[in-house]
């Protein structure tokens, strides 16, 4: 299994929409290949690339996980990923690391959102697509409808070279279109090639003419040829297909049945004779490290050893594992690398070749493959693993922006550190999800893509390290100013035996133009000694840290202190700072405090279609439309700014309003005056809490 030529290698993700039928596509393959001698099923929680826990609960793929079969003396790394958006994390890893991408589109659903993301995902890497229209067993699966929503999608790159021939409902065979012939299933379960029945003939002709439209696109002499007239033969069809692939021009469309196993041995065959070996693939740009010099690498096996790691995976018994991909060179079992990024070696041990839950032990990998390795002390996602002598280091996977984020609470008193260790851990397992302390609110921030996501880490965190929270909406961290200039008297005078404590203070307080505390003095003849007004300044930091409204930060606030009095004995820093306190609060009651809310920049991506949803949306969220901008592919950008308070779910509201198909950032921009209404509200449940 382990020992194949780069020239012998593929590496191929399975992408979709989640329900299209990936996973069990994956099994199909595997099984078909003799990899597997059992076909599992995600409805019974066997299958091979669905194993952990949570996925064989909530019978969905949550993972990305490697699956390696052998077809024709060629190794095909599969790499099942995610259908739903809520681990696009996942899809990236897989991805980055494919030599082409099956997209499978259900036959019965069509063309859906999840199929457009993989598409897109597909198409910012340069990978080549085939797609693998599933479940046409199906009564109501139309494979005509979904070639047709395919084209009209993205457009005539769609290349059908399979369609179905069916009596009734029952799949009974179908049309090679390259060859123009029919392939029918016997009752012994053999093909036997026939003429195409005339009924099918049209949809043969139709078909056709889509896979010839897309080879003449492939160059001049096969255009002209096109525009001639002239068939094009058998091997100029392969070329195109296999060039068309590479460069975009040609997306293959094979039909089938996962449930039926049909289309398995086509899909594996097209593999193998269309998606490029891993050196066939367009060369990953890197840098020579020592020298800042941009290289690009060549998969050779004889080549200088770069690893690149793209996912982790950590075990509270088992330790972490790194997946990973070998760019270039051999690694081998107990040897020494070096993490370029971080700037350390790293002992390798144990190898392994990787078919979902199963560990296959090797020696060695060649550039091109896929394995596994434990134990590492330093390295994470994204790192380089290369010799010492000749470091590189690779640009990062860039990942999207949580765009969810919810508070944390421990079910029990004490399991704070527990949680907070849990959570670091499944940090390192997931770059698209992220865990901090709001020091203003007292609460633990976590932030993912979505409901569905959060949801699987709130079961990690209990099944992988034993302890248990809730999620709770987390606190907008508003802000408290002042509207009036002010001048207020502090002073703080106690006297109970032997030395007693006297400070006293006039500040002006006004509204200020910077953030946070501007601070001055303008005391004229020692009223207010100058070693004291360190001590002022300080209690004015400490006091601004609660707002007299509703306990917020103080922000945009100037303070100078112009007058007071000290006793040569009883005066200190600590009465200083009581005294410059207790102006503090006697001000805010008299300088009209008012409540700042913060405002973030909202940026949303979505169809022409959902554009006024989102505007009508975005105007109930007290949000103001600042633009709107025509993007490519029937694409708007809507640009506003949304008070943050609104904002909440907003996550899961986008994905209602656009069937999944927005997308959206928020980032903080200013604060400003929060209306009455709200800041009435907020004040009452600060008095409630």
């Amino acid at each position: 299994m382990y020992n194949y030529e780069t020239r012998n290698m593929r590496n191929i993700c399975l992408i979709s929409h989640g329900g299209a039928g990936k996973t069990s596509l994956c099994e199909a393959l595997l099984y078909k290949a003799g990899a597997i001698d059992r076909l599992g099923k995600v409805l019974d929680g066997n299958t091979t690339s669905d194993y952990d826990p949570e996925e064989v609960r909530r019978k969905i793929s949550i993972n990305t996980s490697v699956a390696p079969l052998e077809w024709k003396d060629v190794k095909i790394n599969i790499i099942d990923t995610p259908g739903y958006f809520d681990f696009v994390g996942e899809m990236i890893e897989g991805v980055r690391v494919s030599g082409g991408a099956v997209i499978v589109v259900s036959g019965k659903s069509g063309v859906s959102a999840g199929t457009e993301k993989a598409w897109k995902l597909a198409k910012e890497k340069d990978i080549p697509v085939i797609f693998f229209v599933n479940k046409l067993d199906d009564p109501k699966a139309d494979f005509q409808r979904t070639v047709s929503q395919l084209d009209f999608t993205f457009g005539k790159s769609v290349a059908p070279l399979i369609f179905p021939i069916k009596d009734g409902d029952k799949f009974t065979g179908f049309v090679d279109v390259v060859k123009m012939q029919a392939k029918m299933f016997a009752d012994d379960g053999k093909i036997e090639y026939k003429e195409i029945p005339s009924e099918y003939m049209d949809v043969a002709n139709e078909q056709r003419a889509m896979l010839m439209e897309a080879v003449a696109e492939v160059n001049e002499e096969l255009m002209e040829k096109y525009f001639a007239g002239e068939e094009f033969t058998d091997e100029e069809i392969s070329y195109a297909i296999k060039f068309g692939l590479k460069y975009g021009t040609i997306s293959p469309v094979i039909s089938g049945s996962v449930y039926k196993g049909i289309g398995i041995e086509l899909l594996l065959d097209s593999i193998v004779k269309y998606l490029p070996a891993p050196d066939e693939v367009f060369l990953h740009r890197a840098e020579l490290k020592l020298s800042q010099t941009p290289i690009e690498i060549v998969c050779d096996r004889n080549n200088p050893l770069i690893v690149r790691v793209f996912k982790t995976v950590v075990d509270p018994y088992f330790g972490k594992m790194s997946y990973f991909k070998v760019m270039a060179g051999t690694i081998k079992a107990d040897s020494t690398v070096y993490n370029a990024d971080k700037e350390k070696t790293e002992k390798i041990g144990k190898l392994y070749v990787v078919r979902g839950k199963k560990l296959i032990e090797v020696p060695e990998l060649y550039a091109g493959d896929i394995g596994a390795v434990t134990k590492l002390s330093v390295t994470e996602t994204c790192d380089c693993l290369c010799t010492e002598k000749e470091p590189v280091i690779m640009p990062k996977f860039k990942f999207p922006k949580p765009v969810l984020k919810m508070a944390i609470v421990p079910k029990a008193k004490g399991d704070d550190e527990k949680i907070s260790n849990g959570l670091k851990k499944l940090m390192e397992e997931d770059p698209t999800f992220n865990v901090y302390r709001n020091h203003e609110t007292h609460q633990t921030i976590i932030e993912g893509m979505g409901e569905q996501h959060l949801s699987v880490v709130m079961s990690k965190l209990q099944s992988k390290f034993s302890v248990s929270a809730d999620l709770i909406e987390a606190k907008v961290p508003y802000r408290e100013a002042i509207k009036k200039k002010v001048k207020t008297e502090g002073k703080h005078k106690k006297q109970s035996g032997g030395h007693g404590q006297y400070g006293h203070v006039w500040i002006e307080f006004e509204p200020g133009e910077e953030d946070g505390l501007i601070f001055e003095e303008k005391i004229f003849g020692g009223s207010v000694p100058k070693n004291f007004f360190p001590a002022v300044e300080k209690g004015l930091k400490e006091s601004i840290e609660h707002g007299v409204l509703a306990g917020y930060p103080m922000t945009s606030l100037k303070a100078t202190l112009v007058d007071g009095s000290y006793h040569a004995v009883d005066s200190s820093e600590l009465a200083f700072k009581t005294a410059a306190s207790l102006a503090y609060k006697a001000a805010m009651e008299q300088a009209n405090p008012v409540l700042l809310e913060p405002i973030g920049a909202l940026s949303v991506l979505a169809r022409n279609d959902y554009t006024g949803d989102i505007v009508g949306d975005i105007n109930k969220r007290r949000g103001r439309i600042l633009g709107m901008n025509p993007m490519d592919d029937n694409m708007t950008e809507v640009v506003a700014e949304v008070p943050m308070s609104e904002m909440a779910r907003y996550a899961i509201d986008l994905t209602a309003i656009t069937n999944g198909r927005g997308e959206f950032t928020f980032d903080f921009v200013r604060y400003e005056e929060a209306p009455p209404h709200i800041k009435d509200k907020v004040v009452a449940e600060s008095k409630a809490e």
